[in-house]
């Protein structure tokens, strides 16, 4: 009975670790775990939106934005990946040069409930330095891939001096049947003050070419940010 007892307490305390570990994935779907947890989903300037791209920078999705972005005059921020930066340090230091925010996302691009605290620390650690050596300059905010923090994501982000953020309105725009109409009409049907829109310059890690609806919707998405009053900002 002893030792069936231990065993029990055992695996008790194991499901409970794993629940606080996995708990922070709930902010994608949670405002109020975010708040708790001091995930950023919105701007506090209620008369701005951030554009934000995920998984670059690429070689033809990223130059399509950046000129997208030029001709509209835009600035955004780019949750970059370390590995790809490794590939292509002189298109990340256009970003910057465009006078847009680089940010941290990721080293290997990877679903972070299947990784071990120390799987973790390292990936953030190798994509900081990569952005920062590349770049010249170091991340100040944090998006894991996929939307999916962890406790040890959470703590290592901090700890690199970056404030985890997620998203308010996303474009869908990774899937093959995104379209540039179905992009801009996710984004921007409500869209307000505040709010943080998720998008792609990068097919590298979702549907083959899917940046090029990306790049269409954006001048209708920059067109929808100016109807509405609003102007895009940076997050904080």
């Amino acid at each position: 009975m002893g030792a069936a007892h231990t065993r029990e307490r055992l695996a008790g305390a194991a499901l409970v670790a794993a629940a606080l570990h996995s708990a922070p994935a709930l902010c994608a779907w949670s405002q109020l775990l975010s708040r708790q947890l001091g995930v950023a989903t919105r701007l506090g300037d209620s008369r701005a939106v951030a554009l934000t791209f995920d998984d670059g920078p690429h070689p033809d999705g990223t130059p399509a934005v950046l000129d997208v972005l030029a001709q509209g005059g835009a600035r955004a921020t780019f949750f970059l990946v370390g590995e790809q930066v490794e590939r292509r340090p002189a298109l990340a230091r256009e970003i910057v040069a465009a006078g847009h925010s680089v940010a941290l996302h990721c080293h290997r691009h990877r679903n972070l409930l299947r990784l071990a605290p120390h799987q973790v620390r390292r990936d953030l650690g190798r994509a900081r330095d990569a952005i920062e050596h590349a770049c010249g300059r170091r991340p100040r905010l944090y998006r894991p891939p996929y939307g999916v923090l962890t406790a040890s994501a959470l703590v290592e982000a901090r700890r690199l001096g970056c404030r985890p953020c997620l998203w308010s309105r996303w474009g869908r725009d990774w899937r093959s049947a995104a379209t540039p109409r179905s992009i801009a009409a996710e984004l921007c049907a409500g869209l307000g003050g505040g709010d943080v829109l998720l998008l792609h310059d990068s097919d590298s890690y979702s549907a083959r070419d899917s940046w090029r609806a990306t790049a269409a919707a954006l001048p209708k998405v920059l067109d929808a940010i100016e109807a509405a009053g609003l102007r895009p900002g940076f997050i904080e």
